[in-house]
């Protein structure tokens, strides 16, 4: 099964990963390739996360304050938001 992003998704991400990288050198690196490692699991295994709300599921990273909220469509998944744990709740429903 393929991975969309939404664009905002995807500008999380980056914004991120140069977070990461200006607090210390190869950080932004470590979170990338652990959002990677996530997204891989995702596709492998998509009915593991749980369902937190209608038909977005929630992944939680394991050594950053982020998770990942997707959706399973026909075709693909559709990652919706890369958001960190203590961002306001709720800010990317209507991206969905």
């Amino acid at each position: 099964m393929n991975i969309l992003f939404d664009n905002l998704a995807d500008f999380e991400l980056s914004d991120a990963i140069d977070f990461y990288e200006l607090q210390q050198k190869g950080l932004g690196n470590r979170f990338k390739q652990e959002v990677k490692s996530a997204v891989l699991r995702i596709k492998k295994f998509p009915t593991l996360s749980p369902i937190i709300k209608r038909d977005i599921r929630r992944y939680q990273l394991h050594k950053f304050p982020y998770k990942i909220l997707y959706s399973m469509e026909e075709n693909y998944i559709y990652i919706i938001a890369i958001s960190h744990n203590h961002r306001r709740p709720d800010y990317w429903v209507e991206r969905h």
